[in-house]
């Protein structure tokens, strides 16, 4: 039953829903070959939002998985601070059979300003496979981030994430964390601040902006993780106005590699970023370095 993870055939192991030769299984049974397992399951819609008219910005889809490029703004998952308005509600609009999908076939997600590729799977089979994949580390993600600073060399940052101790709604580096690895290399120097190319391999809650703040680069424009504004020496008053009027993270995922569901084959797709980031970087390459 490939379609159903090992944890959803246990559950019902354990409710009493699985007979062996109409007696009940316990998880500890040994089956023989010419036993009959039975299943006494029912399965049902397991997404209850409305369906809502959002466009979406669809780059790939086939009957397995879509790909989408994802508007900075857009909520992924309705939570406590937004209930509809989501990309969830505009994929049950588009593809309303993901309603019988765990989370609308949303496997991973992007916080709300950041911008770019977010596979979604279509059917119980594809979702089983792209969640155990992602678990391996064997989805690939690459995202373009501006941070304030000037780097000398890329890197790879290890250290443990979790919830902040005072700001709950905050994510941290702490030892009682979870274990977390990002890779950063250098594509382009400023006179103050230094765009990067990321790579996530495993993939915490607000990562990247956690990582690279903690080690003294915050990306541009974070509200939360962010220490202000940068501003060089010799600022132009364009630079100093797109700065200051940048109200979300330059962060946005660039890349997404995968093998399909059911051909196995490798895929992997690249949106550049979004005018708000092209812009930026434009007229910060338009900036004269004062150290020259």
């Amino acid at each position: 039953m490939p379609e159903y993870s090992r944890a959803k055939i246990q559950s019902w192991i354990k409710a009493g829903y699985v007979t062996v030769d109409g007696k009940i299984a316990r998880a500890k049974d040994k089956i023989r070959s010419d036993q009959t397992v039975s299943i006494n399951a029912t399965v049902t819609a397991v997404t209850t939002s409305e369906p809502q008219a959002i466009a979406l910005d669809i780059i790939y889809a086939d009957p397995d998985i879509i790909v989408i490029n994802k508007p900075a703004g857009l909520v992924v998952h309705p939570g406590a601070g937004q209930a509809d308005h989501t990309l969830l509600n505009a994929l049950l609009y588009h593809y309303p059979e993901l309603a019988n999908i765990p989370r609308a076939g949303i496997i991973h997600r992007l916080d709300k300003d950041t911008s770019g590729l977010l596979v979604v799977t279509r059917n119980l089979t594809a979702h089983t496979k792209l969640v155990a994949a992602l678990q391996k580390r064997k989805i690939k993600r690459e995202y373009a981030a501006i941070v304030n600073g000037v780097m000398t060399t890329g890197g790879t940052i290890e250290a443990p994430i979790g919830r902040h101790p005072v700001k709950r709604t905050h994510m941290a580096v702490k030892e009682s964390g979870k274990p977390a690895t990002t890779h950063y290399r250098i594509i382009k120097r400023f006179p103050a601040h230094t765009y990067l190319r990321v790579i996530l391999e495993t993939g915490r809650t607000h990562q990247i902006r956690v990582h690279l703040a903690h080690i003294g680069y915050p990306i541009v424009g974070d509200p939360t993780y962010g220490k202000g504004l940068k501003i060089p020496a010799k600022c132009s008053v364009v630079l100093r106005q797109t700065l200051e009027s940048f109200k979300r993270q330059a962060l946005h995922a660039e890349r997404l590699g995968l093998k399909h569901t059911t051909t196995s084959q490798l895929m992997e797709w690249e949106v550049k970023p979004p005018e708000d980031m092209k812009n930026l970087l434009q007229i910060l390459s338009q900036t004269p370095d004062e150290n020259k």
